[in-house]
C-alpha cells in the first residue's frame, strides 16, 4: 500500500560560516502492505520523523518517491495532496498538534476543513465518547490532561477512517496508563484491518508490532562543502 523507494531528504544549512548541505535521510526505502503493522526504530537524530512526515505527503523528498496503491503522491497538486491525506492517512503525533483556541470536537473535525464529512460531527461525537472524552467535548487543548490530549488526536486521526495511521512517538509524553490506552485503540485499528507506520526508539513498542525496519546512521562524511549525517534503512 505505501511504498518508499530511495527517499533522500537534504536541507541547505551552515557550517562554521560555510555552506553546507544536511542529509537527514539518505537512499531509504520502507514499504506497508495493506493491514500490516510496521515500526521505524533507530536512534534520536536518524530521521525517523522526516521519514513519516515525508511517507504522508507533508514533506517533499530530495530524491526518491513516495507512493501510495500505485500512485506519486508528491505527483499530486497541493490541493489533491490534502485531500489525499484526509481521506486516507490519519497522523498521530508526540506533542499532538493540537489547535489550541479549538475546542475538543472541532480539533477532531480539523480534518474536514481539507475534505467534508457528511456524518462528521456525529462521528466526532461518537469517538469522543469512545475514548471517554464526551464531557471535555467543549473544552479547548489546554484544559486537558496529556493523556486526554493524546486521545483527542487519535479521535482526530480516525476521524475520515483512515487506512493508514502514521504515529510518531504516541506515547513519549504519556504515562503507564494513558500510554496504555493508546496502544489498545492502535491494537484495535490494526485488528479491523488498518495498517500503522509506527515511529520508535523504544523497543517495547517496537515488539506490538509485525515487523521492525531499522534506521541506522552513517558516520559523518566530511567534504569541502557539505555536511552529510545521513541515515540508511537496515531491516
Amino acid at each position: 500500500m505505501l511504498d518508499i523507494r530511495g527517499l533522500t531528504k537534504r536541507y541547505q544549512g551552515s557550517a562554521d560560516g560555510r555552506p553546507a548541505v544536511v542529509t537527514a535521510l539518505d537512499d531509504v526505502s520502507v514499504s506497508v502492505a495493506a493491514g500490516e503493522y510496521v515500526a521505524v526504530q533507530g536512534p534520536s537524530g536518524c530521521g525517523k520523523s522526516t521519514l513519516l512526515l515525508a511517507a504522508g505527503g507533508l514533506l517533499a523528498p530530495s530524491a526518491g518517491s513516495v507512493s501510495f496503491n500505485g500512485q506519486d503522491v508528491y505527483a499530486l497538486t497541493p490541493e489533491a495532496r490534502a485531500r489525499w491525506r484526509a481521506e486516507s492517512i490519519g497522523f498521530v503525533f508526540q506533542q499532538f498538534q493540537l489547535i489550541p483556541y479549538l475546542s475538543v470536537a472541532d480539533n477532531v473535525l480539523a480534518p474536514t476543513l481539507a475534505q467534508p464529512l457528511a456524518d462528521g460531527r456525529a462521528r466526532a461525537l461518537a469517538l469522543l465518547q469512545r475514548f471517554g472524552l464526551t464531557h471535555r467535548h467543549d473544552h479547548v487543548p489546554a484544559a486537558l490532561s496529556t493523556g486526554e490530549q493524546q486521545r483527542v488526536a487519535l479521535a482526530r486521526a480516525l476521524l475520515h477512517r483512515p487506512r493508514l495511521l502514521l504515529c510518531d512517538e504516541p506515547t513519549g509524553n504519556l504515562d503507564d496508563d494513558s500510554a496504555r490506552a493508546v496502544w489498545e485503540c492502535l491494537a484495535e485499528f490494526h485488528r479491523g484491518g488498518g495498517a500503522i507506520l509506527l515511529v520508535t526508539h523504544d523497543a517495547g513498542a517496537a515488539a506490538k508490532t509485525q515487523r521492525v525496519v531499522r534506521l541506522a546512521r552513517k558516520e559523518d562524511q566530511p567534504c569541502p562543502s557539505a555536511q552529510r549525517v545521513g541515515s540508511r534503512a537496515v531491516r
